[in-house]
């Protein structure tokens, strides 16, 4: 039987991240979180591990990397490039799954699009062509991982590469009611700016984690 590989939640003491590491470990995945402060992962990992009853570890950014196969990048915006140029020694043959989305404080709710362009492609640009980067969760509202419940919006999956777009809809599929294949890396650069059209909505209509849903796709248990 074919192990599953091992997950480093970069980011992971975060509402999302913490969600996202507690849904894999749950369902038999090997799961690092990792942050700037070893300690502070350590911390969550063990909180994590004592209320889920599975085993989670946390170590710092760069040594979580370094020992997963998948690697999720989930850390604000402000943070990206720094954290890419830190694991990047570690990365090679690996999977990246960038969640990043480029929100500028104070107006969260407004698309801003940065120069740079998709945080995933830039992430694509440090890390190099033997990196395979995946973008995906940008849209993910937390409150319902945290409760232990899947998210109840599809996840939109881009990557340049179909195998890696496969994989990562299987990680998707566990976090929210479907993965669904949107393309290229190119594309995720729409995913990363509806968030910011989702944070308007959720202030709006004052409700917890507006999400979105692909219309005119099979129904999920014919999948």
């Amino acid at each position: 039987m074919e192990s599953k590989p091992t997950i480093a939640v970069l980011g992971g003491t975060g509402d999302l991240g913490t969600g996202m590491a507690s849904i894999f470990a749950r369902a038999g995945y090997r799961v690092v979180i990792g942050s700037r402060s070893k300690d502070r992962a350590v911390d969550t990992a063990r909180t994590l591990s004592d209320r889920l009853k599975v085993s989670i570890g946390g170590d710092s950014n760069l040594d979580a990397a370094r020992v997963a196969d998948i690697v999720i990048l989930s850390v604000p915006y402000a943070s990206h490039d720094s954290i890419l140029e830190e694991i990047k020694p570690v990365m090679a043959g690996k999977v990246l799954v960038d969640v990043v989305v480029p929100l500028v404080p104070p107006k969260v709710s407004l698309v801003q699009l940065p120069a740079a362009g998709s945080p995933a492609l830039v992430a694509q640009r440090i890390l190099g062509p033997e990196v395979h980067v995946a973008a995906a969760f940008h849209n993910v509202g937390a409150k319902k991982l945290q409760d232990g419940e899947r998210a109840d919006c599809d996840v939109l999956v881009f990557a340049d590469d179909p195998a890696v777009r496969q994989q990562v809809v299987e990680l998707a599929n566990l976090v929210a009611t479907r993965g669904v294949e949107g393309g290229a890396l190119a594309n995720s650069i729409a995913a990363e700016a509806l968030t910011s059209v989702l944070i308007a909505i959720n202030r709006r209509y004052k409700i917890p984690g507006a999400g979105i849903r692909i219309t005119g796709l099979p129904p999920i248990e014919a999948r």
